[in-house]
């Protein structure tokens, strides 16, 4: 039986030992982790913890919805059962009516219908760290190649430890300027995303200094099971003339070469960075968005009200 419970119901180590044992996992649905990116989420749960699907919900104007949260690339449906396409709609359906608009992101081995949901597939790339760094270096493509070669005989030095502070002012003093898209509290919710997996995680920082010590690019790599995550990244346009995010990415592939583990770049929209993450022999994965809308006619222009507002 699929139960609806709200955020002060929810038994917070049953869900994290429900998430730690599911085949699927993904650091961003333990509780601390959707505590930080969507306080006070609810949760579908089935019998005792056994499958459990977060409901990263809010309220504006008296309207109910689900929505993505910033920093939080899949969530959806867990279990250590094989995940079906009907229990995936199975909880799909057993989302409360209440919730009047739906857009969330499911992860990859949540399988929809599209005959019954508005299902977008989102791109995600990934590099299997299996191979010896030899092995790897042998995929990247030519202009990757090119880039490293430039940025090695630039001397820049790659640190492994910077300050989360320093990282998010490099973002909003360059691209972040210019795109807009985070405000204030979406910075103040990565720089305590940041804190705490710093303390609580093998999360890290990494960055690449100039000979001058300026940093002009940086990645924080989220560190989760069998996963380094290329989780929030920046750069300046020094970073661009000199290579440096090329010489970064190469340090991170190299000290983690010949590992069980998956460098998971994220996915992006933006064909340049697309290009950027295939360029080291990532490969394209995709996972499901899905979005559905309950609100009366009357309120159908008011879409757009939760990107918005989130």
């Amino acid at each position: 039986m699929i139960q609806y419970l709200e955020h002060k119901k929810i038994d917070f180590s049953k869900w994290d030992q429900c998430i730690h044992r599911a085949v699927n996992q993904r650091v961003f649905a333990f509780s601390w982790y959707l505590d930080i990116v969507s306080p006070g989420w609810d949760a579908l749960v089935e019998n005792d913890y056994e499958t459990v699907f977060p409901l990263t919900q809010n309220c504006k104007f008296g309207i109910n919805y689900l929505f993505q949260p910033f920093f939080t690339q899949q969530l959806g449906i867990f279990s250590d059962c094989h995940l079906t396409e009907i229990l995936v709609d199975r909880f799909l359906q057993a989302i409360p009516r209440k919730f009047s608009f739906i857009q969330i992101n499911l992860n990859s081995l949540n399988k929809v219908d599209p005959s019954r949901y508005s299902v977008t597939s989102r791109l995600n790339y990934e590099l299997d760290l299996i191979h010896p760094y030899a092995k790897l270096i042998q995929d990247y493509n030519q202009n990757t190649r090119r880039n490293l070669k430039k940025a090695i005989e630039m001397n820049l030095l790659v640190q492994r430890k910077v300050d989360p502070d320093e990282l998010i002012a490099l973002f909003t003093e360059n691209f972040g300027k210019k795109e807009g898209k985070l405000k204030f509290r979406n910075y103040e919710t990565l720089r305590q995303l940041m804190n705490y997996c710093l303390k609580n995680t093998f999360s890290q920082i990494t960055g690449v200094y100039s000979p001058a010590d300026s940093l002009c690019a940086g990645i924080f790599l989220l560190h989760a099971r069998d996963r380094i995550i290329f989780h929030f990244a920046a750069s300046n346009v020094t970073a661009r003339e000199n290579g440096a995010m090329f010489l970064l990415v190469d340090s991170i592939i190299r000290d983690n070469a010949g590992k069980f583990m998956i460098f998971d770049f994220e996915g992006s929209t933006d064909l340049d960075v697309a290009r950027f993450y295939k360029g080291f022999g990532a490969k394209e994965f995709t996972y499901p968005q899905i979005t559905l809308n309950r609100m009366p006619r009357i309120l159908e222009n008011t879409v757009n009200f939760v990107k918005k507002f989130r």
